[in-house]
């Protein structure tokens, strides 16, 4: 099992967030990521040893980027690699003495994937900032949350790792492609902003043609519809609903006893949401989690529990697709997508 992208070779040179992400997915799949540590760097704050999720399927050589031989090495690696990916802020690779235009020099087909928050250029592009920032400046953040209240933030899955560490992953494959046709390397300027903005194009789509409102908790898919939100029940828990499609919604108000209500059978009207809300709290709130799962979970009314990071693994459904893996006593989340003709090899966790 080599994985789908064997035969290719990246250096990453180590940093937080989105980099090692983009690291992990790359070597998730077969190739062959070189990870640059600094001396001492496993011990600091944002990296976790040998239980680092996100540092698995790596080489790690440790190397002193401020030592001339060191960069030296570096460079030599790049010589023969098809890419680098950095985290660093614009303008440190080339105080570090690896110029991207020299490193292309040295290797027409390298490509340099350049992960930063602001991109390489603009008022921004020199300051420091996190998640919360990119996906404000973005407008994402401005539609999380319910109505009438502070935006909420979802972790950093937006910024760091959907808009950061996955598009990292997809320019560096994109451009390897390219040089493989071309002959040509190339700079991938891969800033987060950008990302948490492209990842909120159906979103922008919606609201040019009047089918977003721009405030938060009023639209029907930010919360704001009664069939398509998280809901209490009697345990304390919680039930996510989607119930977007007539069809869906149908079978949902068969299983509450509401198909002939009329107030629930006008699904759509904007108007009728928050009354129609407060009565589905009031209905979910009779029952713990576990007996709605048992009457609405093996049925299409796009229904979940919503799960802790602690049973999430241990649910039949994720069991069943080995979503979830342990790993030399880690529990971490398996390698994605699924492969039919070239697997994932097995994951590797980095040694003590």
């Amino acid at each position: 099992m080599a994985g789908a992208l064997d035969g290719i070779t990246v250096i990453e040179l180590a940093g937080i967030g989105p980099v090692p992400f983009a690291g992990m997915m790359l070597g998730d799949h077969g190739a062959r990521v070189i990870r640059i540590e600094r001396p001492g760097q496993a011990t600091r704050l944002g990296d976790f040893g040998y239980r680092d999720i996100l540092a698995r399927n790596r080489e790690v050589v440790v190397i002193d980027l401020k030592d001339p031989e060191g960069v030296a090495h570096v460079r030599e690696l790049l010589r023969n690699a098809d890419a680098m990916i950095e985290g660093y802020r614009p303008g440190v690779l080339e105080r570090l003495g690896l110029v991207p235009d020299e490193l292309l020099a040295n290797n027409r087909r390298l490509v340099i994937g350049r992960m930063t928050g602001w991109g390489q250029n603009g008022p921004k592009a020199p300051l420091a900032g996190h998640d919360i920032n990119y996906i404000a400046l973005s407008g994402a953040l401005h539609t999380f949350g319910p109505k009438d209240s502070k935006p909420i933030i979802p972790t950093n899955l937006v910024g760091d790792f959907g808009g950061g560490g996955m598009m990292l992953a997809f320019g560096v494959l994109a451009a390897i492609l390219s040089a493989r046709s071309t002959g040509k390397g190339q700079v991938i300027d891969c800033a987060m902003i950008d990302g948490a903005s492209i990842l909120n194009a159906m979103t922008y789509a919606m609201f040019n043609v009047g089918m977003w409102q721009d405030m938060r908790g009023v639209n029907a898919l930010d919360g704001g519809a009664h069939f398509y939100d998280t809901y209490e029940t009697s345990d304390g828990k919680w039930i996510a609903l989607g119930s977007v499609e007539p069809q869906f919604y149908a079978i949902l108000l068969d299983k509450l006893g509401l198909s002939g209500d009329p107030d629930f059978a006008r699904q759509s009207d904007h108007e009728l949401w928050p009354q129609l809300k407060a009565r589905l709290e009031a209905i979910f709130l009779t029952r713990t989690r576990d007996e709605w799962c048992a009457l609405m979970e093996d049925t299409d009314i796009c229904f979940a529990p919503v799960l802790s990071l602690g049973e999430a693994p241990r649910h039949p459904h994720n069991a069943a697709r080995s979503t979830f893996v342990e790993v030399d006593g880690v529990i971490q989340p398996a390698p994605a997508p699924r492969f039919a003709a070239t697997p994932a090899p097995p994951v590797r966790m980095r040694e003590e």
